[in-house]
């Protein structure tokens, strides 16, 4: 039984300068936004038997109240964001990063106060390093100060539910979860895994710290995950968020919906 959850968060044109701009493919003219890239962003909630778990965070946009998307998203599905006891962390971009922190009254809280956030130390470091557009160090400078952080080094394992492995894709200390709940194998592979579209074209990205290994990672990710009936967690998706492998009768396959509805 799937209990993983799309927390959609919106449509995006990105162009140059690195900055989201929201996007209605029923109402935008996308010749108007030359140069841009046009994505989606589904932060995941996963029902776990010790507390739910949060893969990636969104940008942390508000409401017209000033509530978090994020936090509204997680209320809608009947959970509150005190319930949230892991928060897992592919790489630090800002538009995976934004939702970490309740930014409310000219206060920056944490936004999700039980929870522990789990990211790669490499990638840590790497987010301070240098004058980078992706990255938004104000967050991080509160969950720092949250006490909440746990830096994680190389591949291991959380609980007996999720493990994590060093990819270095997308940026050099990216990383992966395979989260393990009922019957379910969930793979997160973030921006390197980011749309099932990307499973079936062979393509090497500017965008990636290293494109031709994440090229590499998607095909081996992909036949792993279909010979194992893993069910993938598309954090970019502008089709199907959650899905699986499906057989189809010419012996090709295909990425089926499995989202609840």
């Amino acid at each position: 039984m799937i209990q993983a959850y799309s927390l959609y968060e919106g449509s995006f044109s990105v162009d140059a300068s690195k900055a989201f701009v929201p996007f209605d493919p029923e109402k935008d003219d996308p010749l108007t936004r030359k140069g841009s890239i046009f994505v989606h962003v589904h932060p995941f909630l996963i029902v776990a038997e010790d507390g739910l778990m949060l893969c990636d965070t969104g940008l942390g946009f508000v409401d017209e109240s000033g509530e978090l998307l994020l936090h509204k998203n997680i209320r809608k599905l009947g959970y509150e964001p005190e319930d949230v006891k892991y928060v897992l962390m592919s790489h630090l971009h800002k538009d995976h990063t934004g939702g970490m922190v309740d930014f409310k009254d000219g206060k920056a809280r944490i936004a999700f106060p039980n929870a522990e956030y789990f990211v790669q130390r490499g990638e840590w470091e790497y987010a301070f390093s240098g004058e980078n557009s992706s990255y938004k160090t104000e967050i991080f400078d509160v969950i720092q100060r949250s006490g909440n952080l746990v830096l994680l080094d190389g591949d291991g394992q959380i609980n007996h539910q999720v493990s994590y492995e060093v990819n270095g894709a997308h940026t050099p200390f990216h990383q992966a979860f395979h989260i393990h709940v009922a019957d379910e194998h969930y793979f997160f592979g973030g921006d390197v895994l980011p749309d099932p579209a990307e499973i079936f074209k062979s393509f090497i990205a500017k965008y990636d710290y290293d494109g031709r290994l994440a090229r590499d990672l998607r095909q081996q990710y992909w036949e792993e995950g279909r010979a194992d009936n893993w069910t993938y967690l598309f954090y970019h998706s502008k089709s199907i968020a959650i899905g699986k492998g499906e057989q189809k009768p010419d012996g090709s396959y295909k990425i089926v919906d499995v989202s609840v509805k």
